[in-house]
């Protein structure tokens, strides 16, 4: 099968950086039309998180369902008006076939993401189903639980594709997706350590590519690409450095990132969580489901729609901004987002007892405006350069 993605090849930085942000933002995803048009099959799933190395050991291209920036008609008259953007725009993506699927999977990350997959379902022919995360982490059968929803979705996908899928190719997949991560932390370094070398807005488009491309091709760009941006010579600006937090689901805008970046440098986020939400490599040897499974549970990060007491969010979100030598936080979360909005206060509050600096706000994926935001956090980050 041919490449879908070549076309960064030959190009200067800046030129690349600008070809991901347009492919961020196309809502008609050529690269997986690409892939269709050449006879592969394609697994979408909705935020936060998704075991991809199963689907792609199937042969599968995993396609991330994040939302885009679309009008949502065709969507509205299937949801009500109380929820949150991303939702309905994920479901016009498929309305309008400007996505294309053999499978449609979700979790029930909050109550308008589980009725996702029914409403889904009534709307196309192909399978749409809920993956269930474990909602107890902190049992001892979390594990052998989570094992067995990882073999239920494999022998869906083997119906679908009409051919096994083995453990070996399962393991050979993880050894794929482990450099795809490790490349994302490189770059996630940068961002921390020299966060003038890449705007807020292109670092979130290198990420964000890796939810509709093949992961061997990703890693070939990620590979070629850290080297260039570490190349630059690019002078510090006198800007504050923040963690932002609250893009674990539905994502805002790049404009939104690029108001940010003109008086601060994002040295910590969690943007596209999911495709970076295990923290070390995965066992390549053993049983690969289990490995998956214990990695989720036990070698992963946070967010708001997962309940682990062991992993406290208030407690993770102050370890992020220690790590990441922060000196304020952006708590904002989707508009209607309930586990994202209930969080805020949560975090408010930690932040508060910690007397660490925070801008709270709220976005919107097809937000346009903004200039009052952009007057709030420059006159937010003023205060606290001439306190």
């Amino acid at each position: 099968m041919e490449k879908v993605f070549e076309d960064w090849k030959g190009k200067k930085l800046e030129e690349i950086f600008r070809l991901c942000r347009d492919l961020v933002e196309d809502a008609d995803f050529p690269t997986v039309s690409k892939w269709r048009k050449q006879g592969g099959k394609v697994i979408g799933h909705f935020q936060v998180y998704f075991p991809e190395e199963i689907a792609h050991a199937g042969g599968f291209l995993p396609f991330k369902v994040c939302g885009a920036q679309v009008e949502g008609m065709e969507a509205e008259s299937h949801f009500g008006s109380y929820l949150c953007s991303v939702i309905k725009t994920s479901l016009e993506l498929a309305l309008t076939k400007k996505i294309e699927m053999e499978m449609f999977v979700t979790h029930p990350i909050c109550d308008a993401a589980r009725n996702l997959g029914a409403i889904w379902g009534r709307n196309f022919p192909y399978k749409c189903q809920i993956l269930y995360l474990p909602q107890n982490p902190n049992s001892e059968y979390s594990t052998i639980y989570l094992s067995n929803e990882y073999e239920r979705l494999k022998r869906d996908l083997e119906k679908i594709s009409g051919k096994e899928i083995s453990n070996e190719a399962i393991l050979n997949s993880i050894q794929v997706y482990n450099k795809s991560r490790e490349l994302m932390r490189e770059l996630y370094k940068i961002k921390n350590e020299t966060p003038w070398l890449v705007a807020a807005e292109d670092a979130y488009s290198l990420i964000a590519i890796a939810g509709f491309i093949p992961k061997e091709e990703y890693n070939e760009f990620m590979e070629a690409i850290l080297p260039m941006i570490k190349a630059q010579t690019i002078k510090k600006q006198d800007k504050m450095r923040v963690v932002f937090e609250g893009g674990f689901c539905e994502q805002p805008p790049l404009d939104l990132l690029q108001v940010i970046g003109r008086s601060c440098y994002i040295v910590d986020d969690d943007l596209m969580i999911g495709l970076r939400y295990i923290l070390e490599d995965v066992p390549q040897k053993g049983d690969a489901l289990k490995n998956l499974a214990e990695a989720y549970i036990e070698k992963s990060s946070y967010s708001p729609v997962q309940h682990d007491l062991k992993k406290i969010k208030e407690e993770m979100l102050l370890q992020r901004v220690k790590n990441s030598r922060a000196e304020a936080v952006i708590v904002t979360a989707a508009k209607m987002c309930e586990p994202g909005l209930e969080e805020q206060v949560a975090y408010s509050k930690m932040l508060d007892a910690e007397k660490i600096p925070y801008f709270i706000s709220e976005f919107e994926e097809n937000q346009t405006t903004f200039d009052h935001l952009g007057i709030q956090l420059e006159t937010f980050v003023e205060n606290l350069l001439f306190d």
